[in-house]
């Protein structure tokens, strides 16, 4: 049983709650969708039924990603002052065995996506190939200054799509919402890459332990987290107003959520290296419990004196 510790590890099943993600879009197609989930034809224990299959079946196909991920990683993170005591680059784990372990992951996430429906399926698979873009030669795009950033995160879209095709078949949320939460997704592994670049604190190391440090500074990776912050804002602002503006009202709280990852993404050993340990701030998770709460309530709610700023009244009609 001890053996199995080390494969058991790279699969990073403390990563899974990364998959919440999956839920706001459960929530936003049950909102702009309701004929998909309130169905007379459509029982509530067959939605539960995807949902759970649907999250397992993610948690698989990500663990499967972290599997090949770290396995591949190895050369790299035996300059990192943390990583080099993961079992891979102790020398720890069979390449059979791993390998085994990333299809089997592969084999049973796909295999459990396909009970969903089919469109959920071919997203799990873009998962899959958003791995194998981002850890495998020559791809590689991890490698590649800002292309890492950008093809990581593309992971919150999909993570996005995923939640949407447990709820219904209608092809594709709204582009506003998947480009928002892909350059908020952006602006996170930006300031994640930026607590990593500070740790190392030495640019020539930096460079042995990810390629893409060679072509970075603190500055330009601060700067484009900004970028990536006000796109996703923009990119927000533009769904709200056209299919719900009552959560325009959620704006300033989502601001004060950016600003406060990067509040403690500027620490020194920044928690922001490693987000799965955030949840363990209690304000912090506190504070995204009422943003849920609040999101939800105003999916509901219908404010009447918001809908005045959709009207033309400051057009002038000759």
């Amino acid at each position: 049983m001890k053996n199995l510790r080390p494969y058991v590890a790279i699969a990073r099943p403390d990563h899974w709650f990364k998959n919440i993600f999956i839920l706001p879009g459960v929530a936003f197609a049950a909102v702009l969708k309701p004929d998909a989930i309130f169905n007379s034809e459509v029982s509530l224990s067959s939605f539960i039924f995807r949902l759970v299959i649907g999250i397992i079946s993610t948690c698989l196909v990500a663990s499967a990603n972290y599997v090949i991920n770290e396995w591949l990683d190895a050369e790299f993170d035996k300059f990192h002052p943390v990583k080099k005591n993961r079992p891979a680059v102790q020398g720890k784990l069979k390449a059979s065995i791993v390998y085994t372990e990333y299809a089997l992951l592969l084999l049973v996430g796909l295999s459990l996506a396909s009970l969903v429906s089919p469109y959920f399926l071919a997203v799990a698979a873009a998962l899959m190939i958003q791995g194998i873009f981002y850890n495998i030669r020559p791809m590689r795009t991890k490698e590649k200054a800002y292309l890492d950033v950008i093809s990581e995160a593309i992971n919150n879209p999909i993570r996005l799509m995923l939640g949407w095709f447990i709820v219904t078949s209608t092809p594709l949320p709204p582009s506003s919402l998947l480009f928002a939460y892909w350059m908020g997704g952006a602006f996170l592994m930006a300031i994640k890459r930026y607590g990593e670049y500070r740790f190392i604190a030495n640019p020539e190391q930096a460079a042995l332990y990810r390629r893409s440090f060679k072509f970075y500074t603190e500055n330009s990776l601060l700067i484009s987290s900004f970028f990536y912050a006000n796109c996703a804002a923009f990119f927000l602002g533009v769904f709200l107003v056209k299919y719900r503006i009552e959560l325009l009202l959620t704006l300033p709280f989502l601001a004060f959520l950016f600003t406060w990852y990067l509040y403690i993404g500027l620490k020194k050993d920044s928690p922001a290296q490693h987000p799965e340990r955030l949840l363990r701030d209690k304000r912090l998770s506190a504070y995204l419990l009422f943003l849920g709460v609040l999101f939800m309530t105003l999916f509901f709610a219908r404010i009447e004196s918001l809908h005045w700023f959709l009207e033309n009244s400051f057009i002038t009609q000759k």
